[in-house]
């Protein structure tokens, strides 16, 4: 594809997320959305209504239809969890790049056929991991990346969300839609950029969750060993009055600490917690997708990013069922 050519996007899921990324979509001038997607002719009669640009887009309640009859270059899949695989499946087979909301997949060995499939394609495939944009996480990588923190030994980490509550009833708190419960949903996040900023390799996992009387996992407790022989410690509590995030990270230089948006470092013998005065610039998934496709920039969270995070996910979930500590297949 020429570096001057548009990209005609076809949207599969137009419920809340979507406004999300049509929000980024709508500034990139070489994106254009030709068709939407959903089964609820709701969802798209309201996006249509936010996002006058929309109006002209052909319709579709299945993506296999919108698939078959519309010129396209790549789909953005924006539905419940366990339907992502399939999706992406058709669409690299159709010869699309995929842009995927997390998680990727909710099955290990479907990241894998994931991956294949789009180095067979030689298409994009991108995971919509949006902290790998952000300047606290970009800088978080690089400090690490640079040697500047030294050999990373450590890592506590705590994610609180009111989830529980405002989720009851809907296809997140259904195993058959979401494939799991906060830890696949919002904690998805935190797992990914743990392992996006240091580059660790998680081996084993000891973890138990409580579901609170609900279908799927709402609170949990990880315990994570590393290859390198770093441990990390992760909470994860879905049934809480307000939304917090702490990620701390030791290492044999410097410590790393990010509170609820806050980033600051104390450097191995300094005096005072210090504050970093010039971050990384920012971007978000929907302009570094476009980008990657015509050739002007590096993919930032590759498929492989998905995998690493549900390979970690299942073994979670293995010991929660057994109790026991799981290994994490290379």
């Amino acid at each position: 594809m020429a570096k001057s050519e548009t990209v005609k996007l076809g949207i599969i899921g137009c419920g809340g997320i979507a406004s999300y990324h049509l929000s980024h979509l709508m500034w990139i001038p070489e994106a254009r959305v030709t068709a939407l997607t959903d089964p609820d002719k709701a969802n798209i009669e309201k996006l249509q209504g936010r996002f006058s640009q929309l109006s002209d887009c052909q319709v579709f309640s299945d993506y296999r239809d919108m698939l078959a009859s519309v010129e396209l270059d790549a789909v953005e899949i924006l539905t419940p969890h366990t339907f992502h695989f399939q999706q992406a499946m058709d669409a690299l087979d159709r010869g699309l790049h995929a842009l995927i909301e997390k998680p990727m997949v909710c099955v290990t060995n479907h990241a894998k056929r994931l991956i294949a499939k789009a180095e067979e394609k030689k298409r994009v495939v991108l995971v919509s991991y949006q902290r790998h944009y952000q300047p606290q996480f970009r800088y978080i990588k690089k400090m690490i990346e640079s040697g500047e923190l030294g050999d990373v030994q450590f890592i506590s980490a705590m994610q609180c969300q009111d989830w529980m509550e405002p989720t009851r009833g809907s296809w997140r708190q259904d195993p058959a839609l979401s494939g799991g419960g906060q830890l696949n949903d919002s904690a998805s996040h935190l797992l990914d950029i743990i392992l996006w900023t240091t580059g660790l390799t998680p081996m084993e996992a000891l973890a138990s969750s409580d579901n609170l009387g609900t279908p799927v996992d709402i609170n949990s407790s990880l315990s994570i060993r590393f290859s390198n022989g770093a441990q990390a410690s992760i909470a994860v509590v879905g049934n809480s009055p307000c939304w917090w995030e702490d990620i701390y990270i030791w290492g044999s230089k410097a410590v790393i600490f990010y509170r609820n948006g806050k980033l600051e470092y104390l450097p191995r013998g300094g005096e005072a917690i210090l504050e970093p005065v010039k971050l990384p610039p920012s971007s978000d998934p929907d302009r570094n997708f476009i980008n990657t496709i015509l050739g002007r920039e590096t993919n930032e969270s590759p498929a492989t990013c998905g995998l690493q995070v549900i390979k970690l996910t299942e073994a979670v979930w293995k010991s929660t069922k057994t109790g026991k500590m799981a290994k994490i297949p290379p």
